[in-house]
């Protein structure tokens, strides 16, 4: 994700789920679908990697965000990289649907968890109070068309999203790629290889 200072809106506050345990937060997601920001208008093979730090630690954040994509094309163009920190907000941080994130010193965004798969927490929509991005992201770099269309009618309808400017982040992988950004066999399976990638 980007960064803007943008977050004066007319519309209701955004609802964000009523649980998100934040152990089985963690991990790698791929971004499907974006509502980019600057950064991101153009970007492909986008994934985000969120690693919960340890209580009583030196840092001053609860998260670290690893974000990776392609700055054009997949595989072929620019890697680009944005560190990130996560603050889990509210009283219990084991469990919390409100984050704040920061691409870099002074900004903290909202970053408001609005829709997740409470069973296998295969994917999850990330929103921001004036609507003007989102975040759609699953574990595996392909999405049913049926859970897109899905995610995308409740960020129009539940959220009061314009969906305009929604794009589709392009996912294409290849063996070789798989391993320069470090990913495993069981966070990026052969299946979802490009043909002949193997």
């Amino acid at each position: 994700m980007g960064n803007s200072l943008a977050t004066k809106t007319t519309l209701p506050p955004l609802q964000t789920v009523s649980q998100c345990e934040t152990a089985k937060f963690m991990g790698t997601w791929f971004v499907i679908g974006v509502k980019p920001t600057y950064l991101e208008t153009t970007c492909s093979n986008a994934v985000e990697k969120y690693t919960l730090l340890p209580n009583g630690g030196k840092q001053d954040h609860d998260v670290d965000i690893d974000f990776q994509y392609n700055k054009k094309e997949p595989v072929t163009s620019a890697l680009k990289s944005l560190p990130q920190k996560g603050w889990i907000q509210g009283s219990n941080k084991a469990d919390s649907g409100e984050w704040k994130v920061s691409p870099f010193w002074p900004i903290k965004m909202p970053y408001p968890i609005i829709e997740i798969d409470e069973r296998d927490y295969q994917y999850v929509v990330v929103g921001y109070p004036s609507r003007q991005y989102c975040w759609i992201m699953s574990r595996r770099p392909a999405m049913e068309e049926s859970t897109y269309k899905e995610l995308t009618q409740r960020l129009a309808t539940k959220h009061q999203y314009d969906l305009e400017g929604l794009r589709r982040v392009p996912q294409v992988w290849t063996k070789e790629e798989r391993e320069r950004r470090g990913l495993t066999k069981e966070e990026l399976p052969d299946k979802y290889l490009s043909p002949g990638a193997e």
